[in-house]
């Protein structure tokens, strides 16, 4: 439980600083980036593999750019599912995949990973 409310305090951190780069990613209030970290968590862990899976052949193809695509797509379903998050497209969605990956590869790096 603990290292998922870790991960939602990243995601958070890494949707808030998209909005403050990326134009075209928004959010209204503090609730609404709380509330969209931890759906973009729920999503990331039951409807991503999915999609990797169901991508897997353009995925490789793409020599795996296309997994940014895949992530600009978690990120916009979250903002489809959520009222008080916006992504206003594809390429405002990749660079919100791009910036709360690199906050997130950041914060692992920091924060380390306990899985021997």
């Amino acid at each position: 439980m603990l290292r998922f409310i870790v991960q939602a305090v990243v995601t958070a951190l890494g949707l808030w600083l998209s909005a403050q780069v990326v134009p075209g990613v928004d959010f209204t209030s503090g609730a609404s980036l709380a509330a969209a970290a931890v759906l973009l968590g729920l999503i990331n862990a039951v409807v991503r593999p999915i999609l990797v899976i169901v991508t897997f052949p353009i995925t490789v193809v793409t020599l795996g750019l296309f997994l940014l695509v895949v992530n600009a797509a978690t990120i916009g379903l979250t903002a489809v599912l959520l009222g008080g998050f916006v992504v206003d497209g594809l390429w405002p969605g990749v660079g919100a995949a791009i910036v709360t990956g690199v906050v997130s590869w950041i914060a692992g790096v920091f924060i380390g990973d306990d899985r021997k």
